[in-house]
């Protein structure tokens, strides 16, 4: 799987959020183990000390808990937890900013359509 990692992050920060993304699709599911560094590593073709980095912070954040022996497990509750992180994140940093263009275009709610890509 071919990553366009960017300067805007470290590359482990960047696939936290990769991963944290997966885990918000249920990917895997709570209790269920993560995929192993070196298939993490080989999948996003990146060293495995980056690939342990990003699954520390996400044990860090409570996400993930490490098994001795086992590896890395999804937390009971890690899902709705990062849901909600994501909702404070977005309704703090990127809604104002979006609001506010929305606004200078003249778009109102009922110009948008939720039920279509």
């Amino acid at each position: 799987m071919l990553n366009n990692w960017n300067d805007s992050a470290p590359i482990y920060r960047q696939l936290a959020q990769q991963l944290a993304g997966h885990l918000l699709d249920g990917e895997p599911a709570e209790g269920q183990p993560m995929p192993s560094v070196r298939q993490l590593a080989q999948q996003y073709l990146i060293n495995p000390l980056t690939v342990s980095r990003a699954l520390q912070s996400l044990v860090d954040e409570g996400f993930l808990e490490p098994r001795r022996g086992l590896g890395m497990y999804v937390t009971e509750g890690a899902r709705r937890r990062l849901m909600q992180s994501e909702r404070d994140s977005f309704l703090r940093d990127e809604w104002p900013v979006l609001r506010e263009r929305l606004r200078r275009m003249g778009l109102t709610a009922k110009d948008l359509n939720w039920e279509h890509a």
